[in-house]
Formats: C-alpha cells, structure tokens, sequence
C-alpha cells in the first residue's frame, strides 16, 4: 500500500424518517444528532455518532443493528440525521478508518485508536457539518 488522497463529496442530509431516500450506492456514511426546523425546513446537526460504509447505504442504514445505539444518544426534540459520501468498493474501508480515526465517534470502536493503512489524506466537500473537510492520518 501506498500514500492516497481521496476526495468525498458528501450528500444530505436526510432525516430518521427520510432514509428510504438515501442512496443505494456503495459509499460511506454519517448518523447525527439534528433538530428539524419545520419552517425553514433545514436541520441542524448537533452531534456525530456513528461513521460507516456499505456497497448499499441505503439498505445498510434500513437495516442496522446499532440503530437503537445511535437513538440514546437523542436528546429531546431531536432525530437522527445522515449524509452520504460516495466512494468505490476497493476504497470504502479505507475512508471509513480515517474518518473513524479522525473524528471518534462515540459509536465506532473500529479504528477509533489503532489505523491500519498507510498515509491517508482526505478532502471532504458538500455537506460536512462537523468533519474536519481536510487531513491526512498515518499508520499507527
């Protein structure tokens, strides 16, 4: 392995109950705290809890088993909120350590101390509240 740079462009964001509509592509996605604010209809995101990937986000998302995890971390008024980054099979483990790594979310355990690849620079563009939109992670 050698030295990457990857560029994500990152879509959303969807509310709990708008999920169906995340896409069916393989990529990587975010789970946050929101608030909804039904007259501007936009959200604010609040906390970030959960990073992962999937060659179908969509169903990965429908179907996740740590979906009650990530609703204890809901404070009152708020809902789950995701965005999507599309990146190819062959990269999407990858770009999931180094966002993990970087940004620890309290709902990963994989790659929150330890990453495994080697130097790793990511450029994140689009809708990134809350992710630091450039850096590089090294081996550990």
């Amino acid at each position: 392995m050698a030295a990457q740079t990857y560029s994500m462009d990152f879509d959303g964001y969807w509310r709990d109950e708008n999920k169906g509509s995340l896409p069916a592509k393989s990529g990587v996605y975010c789970v946050y705290s929101c608030v909804h604010n039904r007259s501007e209809k936009t959200v604010s995101i609040n906390k970030l809890i959960y990073i992962g990937e999937a060659a179908n986000v969509n169903a990965r998302v429908a179907g996740h088993e740590r979906y009650n995890d990530w609703k204890r971390h809901l404070k009152s008024g708020e809902e789950l909120c995701f965005n999507f980054g599309g990146v190819g099979a062959s990269d999407r483990d990858r770009c999931e350590a180094a966002l993990i790594f970087k940004h620890k979310p309290p709902e990963n355990s994989e790659y929150v101390s330890s990453f495994p690849f080697d130097q790793t620079t990511m450029k994140l563009t689009g809708k990134t509240r809350l992710l630091t939109e450039n850096f590089t992670v090294y081996r550990t």
